[in-house]
C-alpha cells in the first residue's frame, strides 16, 4: 500500500555485501547464502534486483574490500548503484531506477544493519515506499569497541523495531528468507 502512485511492483535491494563490509560479520556465510537464495527467487519471479555498492576511504573503488563477495553474482541486466552515503537514495540514481520499474515495495537485504541498511530502509519509508526487511539476510560488523551493542544484538534490535514501524499509507514488515515469497508481494 505504498503512497507512490502507479508503483504496484516489488524490487529486491542488495546493499553493500562487499568483502570489506561483511568479511568479519557474524553469520556471514548464512546471510550471504540467504541473499543468494532471494536473488535466485527474485530472478525466477521476474522481480527487479538492484545492487548497491558503497565507496569510501575504507572501500576504495576497484580494491578487493570494495568488491562484492564472490558468492553473489550480478547479471549485466541488473543495475548497480554506486553510493557514498549510508542512505542508498542519497545522491544516487536509485529513485529513478525504481520509478522505471514501477516499484513501490522494496525488499531489503545486505550490510550493515546499523548503518547502510538502516539508513536505506528509513530513507525508503520516508520517501513513500513499503519496506520489507529480510530478518536473516542482513548483518553488521563488531563495533563494540566504540560502545555499540554486540552485532547479534544490533541485528535483533533492527528486526524488532522495524516490524513496528508505522506511517500513513505505508507498511513496514520483517520476514525471514524461508517465509518470503515474491509471488505474494
Amino acid at each position: 500500500m505504498t503512497t507512490l502512485p502507479d508503483r504496484p511492483n516489488t524490487a529486491l535491494l542488495v546493499v553493500d555485501v562487499q568483502n570489506g563490509v561483511v568479511d568479519e560479520a557474524p553469520r556471514r556465510d548464512e546471510v550471504v547464502a540467504n541473499i543468494a537464495a532471494l536473488v535466485d527467487r527474485a530472478r525466477g519471479a521476474d522481480i527487479p534486483i538492484i545492487w548497491i555498492q558503497h565507496t569510501s576511504q575504507e572501500l576504495v573503488e576497484h580494491s578487493d574490500p570494495w568488491r562484492y563477495v564472490p558468492e553473489l553474482l550480478r547479471t549485466d541486466t541488473e543495475p548497480l548503484v554506486h553510493k557514498h552515503y549510508g542512505d542508498s537514495f542519497e545522491d544516487t540514481e536509485l529513485e529513478g531506477l525504481l520509478a522505471a520499474v514501477g516499484a513501490g515495495h522494496l525488499v531489503v537485504t545486505g550490510a550493515e544493519s546499523d548503518a547502510c541498511v538502516r539508513s536505506t530502509i528509513h530513507g525508503a519509508f520516508v520517501r513513500g515506499y513499503d519496506v520489507t526487511l529480510v530478518a536473516d539476510a542482513h548483518t553488521t560488523g563488531d563495533k563494540t569497541r566504540w560502545g555499540a551493542p554486540k552485532p547479534e544484538d544490533v541485528i535483533a534490535h533492527t528486526n524488532l523495531y522495524w516490524q513496528y514501524q508505522q506511517a500513513p499509507g505505508r507498511t513496514a514488515a520483517v520476514r525471514s528468507t524461508d517465509e518470503f515469497d515474491f509471488a505474494s508481494t
